[in-house]
């Protein structure tokens, strides 16, 4: 359906940034396509403990502001298809070492297209923001999320056994990583 060729001309990312203390806002022209799309997929992306469960607007701000200037839109267009966030980022302004990736993307995306943009994302991480390691934490019957993060070089690392709960069941996940060749290869040089 997709060719690579396509599929580079057709998608971009572009930070959304949210800073209400110091007034800093990027792109939230896009913010009501994003709710629609974080609404529709709540159920694949959240656990029992979640706040948007409560109030999503609220809380997609607060996480907006929470992961900027690291949430990542992919749009072809003007169209919202999904997004990449950066979490629990180790490490301090120009000198990242390694984050937890989140990602979500509209139905008419999954497939090739998620796999390609998700190999671009991994190669942004680590060649324009310097990250060594990039982790992903997976609900063990998310297959679609493992096919994505399998094609772009990430191995299951660890399960964390009834971890959470989800629709009132013990949920166990999985941690899956890939590392930055390149940079490992330049510390070992050092």
């Amino acid at each position: 359906m997709w060719n690579l060729c396509m599929q580079k001309q057709l998608f971009r990312f572009e930070r959304l940034v949210v800073d209400r203390s110091r007034m800093v806002f990027k792109n939230l022209k896009y913010f009501s396509p994003l709710l629609k799309l974080y609404l529709k997929y709540i159920r694949f992306l959240e656990d029992d403990f979640s706040l948007f469960a409560e109030n999503p607007f609220d809380a997609l701000l607060a996480y907006l502001e929470q992961t900027s200037p690291h949430f990542y839109l992919v749009l072809s267009g003007d169209e919202v298809c999904g997004f990449f966030a950066l979490e629990d980022i180790v490490g301090k302004n120009n000198d990242l070492y390694s984050a937890y990736v989140v990602t979500c993307f509209d139905k008419k995306y999954w497939g090739t297209f998620t796999k390609y943009a998700g190999r671009a994302f991994v190669d942004f991480c680590f060649n324009q923001l310097g990250l060594v390691k990039l982790k992903a934490f997976v609900y063990p019957q998310n297959y679609r999320v493992r096919g994505i993060l399998n094609s772009c070089g990430f191995q299951k690392e660890a399960l964390l056994k009834a971890e959470t709960l989800k629709n009132g069941k013990q949920q166990s996940l999985e941690i899956y990583s890939v590392f930055n060749s390149q940079k490992i290869l330049e510390e070992k040089c050092k």
